[in-house]
């Protein structure tokens, strides 16, 4: 196994409003893919490769730009995790830069264009806020 793979390039929790990480969803990205792991009884573990992500966006309210957090929005066309939120996490625009370049690097290196992971524009248009 390729030892650069599993380089952790960002990490961290969804965080409460206020900044405290104090909830038991985690994020890590990795070069070929993003990992969501949330629960405290029952744990879902989730990855998505990044290549199948088709946009990634950031959202700041007022509050979150008063404590140094923010929201990834990310659109996929994985069929696990479809678009999903990366709630409250620290340095939003940092990440938001980071998960831009990988996936682009990710789609070059897999030779895969935006157009061929668009499916039938009624499928998967809902937020999944969990993540």
């Amino acid at each position: 196994m390729n030892t650069e793979e599993k380089e952790i390039l960002w990490q961290d929790r969804k965080r409460l409003w206020c900044g405290l990480p104090w909830t038991f969803t985690h994020y890590r990205l990795e070069n070929e893919k993003l990992f969501v792991k949330r629960g405290f009884l029952t744990v879902t573990n989730d990855e998505i490769r990044l290549y199948r992500i088709k946009d990634v966006s950031v959202k700041c309210t007022f509050l979150q730009r008063v404590f140094g957090i923010g929201t990834i929005l990310v659109s996929s066309s994985d069929m696990s995790m479809g678009n999903f939120l990366n709630q409250n996490v620290r340095k939003p625009e940092e990440v938001w830069k980071l998960l831009s370049d990988k996936v682009e690097e990710q789609r070059q290196q897999k030779r895969v264009g935006v157009r061929e992971l668009y499916g039938d524009a009624s499928e998967n248009d809902e937020w999944d806020t969990d993540a």
